[in-house]
């Protein structure tokens, strides 16, 4: 495919997505953390606007002169712009002057890459790194609108078309696998483009371990809550337990219960706990309270990887953007269980690993430079894709990162144990 083809093809998914929304459900910001579709559709093209357009497209001129306050997310280096808390406030531009901007920058674009043998390597390297920001973008619209749409009282539906009502088995019992211990690489190692935080691939020392051969599931997580693993301080972090008492959590975020029955908001409305499915939308504090409750543990970063590697993770089968189903989905009843599923789609897995920056690593000099760095404190990586992320965006050594309590995002639990406990 080419760049002009692959640029178009990112940047339409990202208005399709916006498209099943009314103009004025992309304006709303609930929370911090959710920013409206339409700052959205507007930060990511103020980016190639201003990384690539200006720098190298001779006499482009700028849509708006204000749009840089605008849009600007967090980038120091390129000036004032309006607080992250206030983006809903921006009732202007309105929607229909956004998508003009988006149609301005794209149309600049396709005149640039129409000569592309005269564009230095720094050029395409920027643009790589453009395409992969806006599909980082794509999974936060999806989660953003899903959050947006949930606090409204009509808890309308994104998609109007039915989820998957077929019938499920009772969900199998997981099975532990093991994985070798001693020296292990971890960290970018393949061709191709990866983020900063991804570099320099380096040798780790693991003990061995075990993992769970699947994602925690709602039937799982349900025996936690029966259990009253939401009344039990024994199971959780001193902060977690606080926070959790003081926001009245006792499921995972967008659970109702009705008439005795557990339901939850989807991107279809509200239906009822598919036990089989991946249990979602946790917390790292939730997802450590259930690990302890099941006399287990987190798997760290490194094992994580060194098990995806191990167990030689694609995408094939998991549940990502391109599905449009934006629910993870449950092992398929005949899935072999000595392999490892869902390592990569679905949900998010949270580590027990502290982001921060891997030997040797080095931020790149100007606004760039605050992509990833300046984030590695006080947040915790999180593994393998969800259902939100886009399939070509994903490979086994990406990390996100979140501060422990987001819930919004398709989080998910799996287990590890370390060999020894088994033995006792």
């Amino acid at each position: 495919m080419s760049w002009l083809a692959r640029y178009q093809a990112v940047r339409a998914q990202s208005q399709a997505l916006c498209a099943p929304l009314l103009p004025e459900d992309t304006v709303v910001q609930p929370m911090l953390d959710v920013s409206p579709p339409k700052w959205h559709l507007a930060h990511t093209t103020w980016f190639w606007e201003t990384f690539l357009l200006k720098e190298y497209a001779a006499g482009y001129q700028v849509f708006h002169p204000e749009y840089a306050f605008l849009f600007n997310s967090y980038y120091n280096s390129l000036g004032s712009r309006v607080n992250r808390a206030d983006r809903g406030t921006l009732s202007r531009p309105a929607l229909a002057d956004v998508l003009a901007y988006r149609a301005h920058v794209d149309g600049a674009f396709a005149k640039l890459l129409a000569a592309p043998q005269l564009l230095p390597l720094v050029f395409y390297e920027l643009l790589e790194l453009g395409l992969q920001h806006e599909q980082q973008h794509q999974e936060l619209l999806a989660t953003d609108i899903k959050y947006i749409l949930s606090t409204s009282p009509l808890a309308p539906a994104y998609l109007v078309e039915e989820a998957d009502e077929r019938p499920r088995s009772a969900p199998s019992a997981a099975s532990w696998l093991s994985v070798p211990g001693g020296i292990h690489r971890i960290g970018f190692q393949e061709e191709g483009f990866c983020f900063d935080n991804e570099l320099a691939a380096h040798d780790v020392l693991l003990a061995p371990f075990e993992l769970q051969n699947r994602l925690v599931t709602n039937a799982d997580y349900l025996t936690f809550m029966a259990a009253g693993g939401y009344r039990d301080f024994r199971y959780w972090m001193g902060e977690g337990w606080d926070l959790a008492q003081a926001e009245g959590w006792e499921a995972p975020l967008y659970w109702v219960k009705k008439e005795g029955d557990w339901f939850r908001f989807t991107h279809h409305g509200l239906q009822a706990v598919e036990l089989t499915a991946p249990v979602t939308h946790i917390s790292f504090y939730e997802a450590d309270a259930y690990a302890n409750w099941a006399g287990a543990r987190l798997p760290t970063e490194a094992e994580w990887e060194t098990a995806a590697r191990h167990f030689e993770a694609v995408t094939d089968g998991g549940t990502w953007l391109e599905s449009s189903q934006f629910d993870p989905q449950p092992v398929p009843i005949d899935a072999d269980p000595t392999q490892c599923h869902q390592l990569l789609g679905d949900c998010w897995e949270w580590t027990y690993s502290a982001y921060h920056a891997y030997p040797g690593y080095a931020r790149a000099a100007g606004a760039l430079g605050e992509y990833n760095g300046k984030f590695m404190v006080n947040q915790l990586v999180l593994r393998g894709g969800s259902c939100a992320t886009p399939e070509n965006h994903i490979r086994v050594s990406y990390r996100n990162f979140f501060h422990a309590d987001k819930r919004w995002q398709f989080t998910g639990i799996r287990l590890a144990r370390s060999v020894e406990s088994t033995n006792k």
